[in-house]
């Protein structure tokens, strides 16, 4: 049984994206959940997030995955 834990939150959908991107690219599948209400309340996004869900065997290769990503990043 697969069991999905969230490993960052987003304040926005571009960012979330990016990093799922990110993690597709290094072959780990993953999922965002909304918490908009199903697209009624987008304004929830950003008080409540959009989180980054990973299977939880994948949690440390993930997380360091996305913290790599994060030094490689130049600084605009």
């Amino acid at each position: 049984m697969e069991k999905f834990i969230s490993i960052a939150t987003y304040t926005n959908e571009v960012e979330a994206e990016l990093a799922q991107a990110t993690l597709a690219a290094a072959g780990i599948e993953s999922y965002l959940k909304y918490e908009d209400t199903g697209g009624m309340m987008p304004v929830l996004q950003q008080s409540e997030g959009i989180k980054l869900l990973v299977d939880e065997e994948d949690v440390i290769e993930a997380k360091a995955v996305l913290t790599d990503q994060a030094k490689i990043e130049p600084d605009l």
